[in-house]
């Protein structure tokens, strides 16, 4: 399973990536290596976790990284909140995110059991 790129969980990840970038490029320069860069490199470990488990051409191994993809999303989402509770964003900004990444997390769910059969 090496056609990861046209994995849609992986293009869902990857839109998520830019989104990221973008939503931390508004917090202020104090965060430019904390939280900051904790969330750009949650977010760009989803779709990298994926694109290496699928190259992995093992169904275990692959079953293995989309858990950790997995994880990261809910470090992602964490980290979101924590955004929203410094007052870095406001909540209903990141609506379309937090739907995007609860879309990623079912997909990762779903596909992961499939690899399982």
């Amino acid at each position: 399973m090496n056609k990861y790129k046209e994995l849609r969980v992986w293009q869902e990840a990857m839109d998520m990536v830019e989104e990221v970038y973008k939503i931390v490029s508004a917090f202020p320069d104090s965060e430019k290596f904390a939280l900051s860069n904790q969330l750009r490199r949650a977010a760009v470990s989803v779709p990298s976790n994926i694109a290496e488990g699928a190259g992995r051409n093992n169904p275990g191994e692959f079953k293995q990284f989309l858990g950790i993809a997995f994880a990261s999303c809910c470090e992602v989402d964490t980290q979101l909140e924590i955004a929203i509770r410094l007052k870095y964003v406001k909540r209903e900004d990141l609506v379309k995110q937090l739907d995007r990444l609860n879309k990623i997390m079912n997909m990762i769910f779903k596909l992961k059991r499939t690899v399982q059969k």
